[in-house]
């Protein structure tokens, strides 16, 4: 797992060979960044289905009750098969930009 930090947000990548280890990893550090905006990619050498990525939906849930962004970037998956507030996006510019409106929702107050 890659872990890059700019101004903005924590930027997680993964770098593991199989889905399983990469969500044991992202699990033992997110302590270390769970009040932080974080963006999590998942590689597309990853074989992954959509119930794997359920694994995040609690990740998600927390970040949106401390007040910051959770974001996936996993291009091959139907969002429509998830909620709707749980950020998934194809790409990382969709990403940052999910991250830049809720930053801006929440300095609007809702």
């Amino acid at each position: 797992m890659k872990i890059e930090q700019n101004s903005e947000y924590i930027f997680i990548s993964s770098d593991e060979n199989s889905f399983e280890d990469f969500a044991a990893n992202f699990k033992e550090k997110h302590s270390e960044i769970k009040e932080k905006h974080v963006i999590v990619s998942i590689s597309a050498n990853l074989n992954i289905v959509e119930k794997d990525i359920f694994v995040f939906l609690d990740y998600a849930e927390l970040h949106q009750q401390n007040g910051t962004t959770f974001v996936l970037v996993c291009p091959r998956v139907d969002v429509d098969n998830f909620p709707e507030t749980f950020n998934i996006v194809p790409t990382l510019q969709e990403a940052e930009d999910i991250l830049e409106m809720e930053n801006i929702q929440r300095d609007l107050g809702f």
